[in-house]
């Protein structure tokens, strides 16, 4: 993507509005893709040849398409090809991306290998993984690093086609839940859905009234719907901020995508009025949540209680304190995605810190160098700490992994904090870091280059990728409202 010459306030929009496209494309992944599915109604689910096509909308507008296609594989296992392409529309400019993935599936939809592989605008990723009893060995490659992981299951692992005729075999009531099992080849985890019948409805699709089954499916306190015909396929799904699978026929489904709306509206929070006092001490903030996600919205500089956050303005220690947290030495590990012990992280860190001994003035000069050598563009993709010093160009997710990376291979327990902060008129979902200097967790910010972070940074989540993916509960369900400081009210 080629970008005009913005504003500094501007390209600080354009990248944090970028910062969760990544978590658009999970979402879409995970509606396109993975049709979760019981283990104990398998028998039922054997289906023939066949290919299903699906238009994509955002905000009513169609911005892509997707291929499911059934085929018979060696002996009694299946072969199933998925592939998705959509067009983003990023202030104003369109970014494609398109997601391909391969399973061989058992008699019994067991998962026994699979490859994928997720490519947009400079960025591209393949992962292949190979399943033995209850553990998933994988790679994961970038193009510039390739990374090695395992997961284990409680139980044989399976991917699902994108058919449900087995949940209508069960004889589901309205109002009857189901915890079920599955596993996602783009974020490589393991997951549980929670899956509510909620009976038939009459529903309005192309100017046709249907009959259709629904089910709401809740993963990691995002809400998905499903609309199913007498037959258990798929018709219509809908994700949050207005995304929308359409069961068409071929023809309409490839047909040429119009412009959707730009999309930094669906990534912006709903806020009742301004922050004031955000060169203060403190601010508070009057949080609506939604029901049923997990955040970390108390602990470091934020109090949570009742329905209130407070954010306090950290003080930086003396140049000379150590790190002392109770939890900094899990922060310390290098992790497929912060690669602390890879040889050029490791070189770099001990570059820039050979001659600073302070861990404070570490964490400055380490925080300095992302500022100032990766370059601020928008990247559609998994962030890792290799990739991104390898491309120098990246969005927070990216500023955020490799300075995980490089504080830890310098000493200093580092982790990850995604949440939102204020640009201008909105609030914006955001990534940064934290940092263990003494007993505390300091915030730091290498995408704006703010140490400590200012009080418009409001954590959800502490971790990586896998638990980023609850950012996802907020879209179009989080509200703030700013009160101001404390001592002013």
């Amino acid at each position: 993507m080629i970008l005009t010459a913005p504003t500094p306030s501007g390209w600080f929009k354009l990248l944090i509005a970028a910062c969760w496209l990544v978590l658009f494309a999970l979402l879409l992944r995970r509606d396109v893709f993975i049709a979760t599915i019981d283990l104990g109604e398998l028998a039922a689910v054997r289906q023939a040849e066949a290919e299903e096509y699906q238009s994509i909308f955002f905000q009513n507008a169609k911005i892509g398409y997707a291929i499911n296609r059934y085929q018979p594989g060696p002996g009694d296992d299946r072969l199933l090809i998925q592939e998705a392409r959509m067009k983003l529309n990023i202030a104003g400019t369109a970014q494609t991306i398109e997601l391909k993935l391969k399973a061989t599936l058992s008699s019994a939809d067991y998962l026994k290998d699979f490859d994928f592989s997720f490519l947009s605008p400079f960025y591209r990723m393949q992962a292949e993984g190979t399943v033995t009893g209850n553990r998933v060995d994988y790679r994961l490659t970038t193009g510039t690093a390739t990374i090695r992981d395992s997961l284990t299951f409680s139980s044989p692992p399976f991917l699902a086609t994108s058919r449900r005729a087995y949940l209508l075999g069960e004889g589901l009531k309205a109002g009857e839940k189901r915890r079920i099992p599955w596993f996602d080849p783009v974020s490589l985890t393991g997951k549980e859905s929670v899956l509510e019948y909620r009976g038939v409805e009459s529903v309005l699709i192309n100017g046709r009234m249907q009959k259709l089954h629904l089910f709401i499916e809740s993963f990691s306190g995002i809400r998905v719907s499903s609309w199913l015909n007498d037959s258990g396929v798929v018709v219509k799904e809908e994700s949050p901020a207005g995304f929308v699978f359409l069961k068409e026929p071929k023809f309409k489904a490839l047909g040429e995508a119009g412009e959707s709306d730009e999309i930094l509206s669906a990534v912006s929070v709903k806020t009742l009025g301004t922050p004031a006092g955000i060169e203060g001490s403190s601010i508070r903030y009057r949080l609506e949540l939604p029901e049923g996600g997990a955040f970390d919205l108390d602990g470091g500089r934020q109090r949570f209680t009742g329905d209130i956050l407070t954010v306090t303005r950290e003080e930086l220690p003396p140049e000379n304190t150590a790190p002392a947290c109770a939890d900094g030495a899990g922060q310390l590990a290098a992790s497929p995605y912060i690669q602390a012990d890879n040889r050029a992280i490791r070189e770099l860190a001990g570059q820039l810190s050979a001659e600073v001994e302070e861990p404070v003035a570490r964490v400055k000069k380490l925080a300095a160098w992302v500022y100032e050598n990766i370059e601020k563009r928008p990247v559609l993709g998994l962030p890792d700490a290799v990739t991104t010093l390898s491309t120098g160009k990246g969005d927070c997710n990216e500023h955020a992994a490799l300075f995980a990376a490089l504080a830890r291979a310098a000493g200093i327990p580092t982790r990850v904090a995604a949440g939102v902060t204020w640009q201008r008129d909105a609030f914006y979902y955001h990534a940064w870091n934290e940092v263990c200097l003494g007993e505390n967790w300091v915030s730091i910010d290498t995408t704006t280059n703010q140490f400590p972070a200012d009080l418009t940074h409001l954590r959800f989540i502490v971790g990586e990728i896998q638990e980023q993916v609850r950012i996802g509960a907020l879209l179009g369900a989080l509200t703030i409202e700013p009160l101001g400081s404390p001592t002013a009210n």
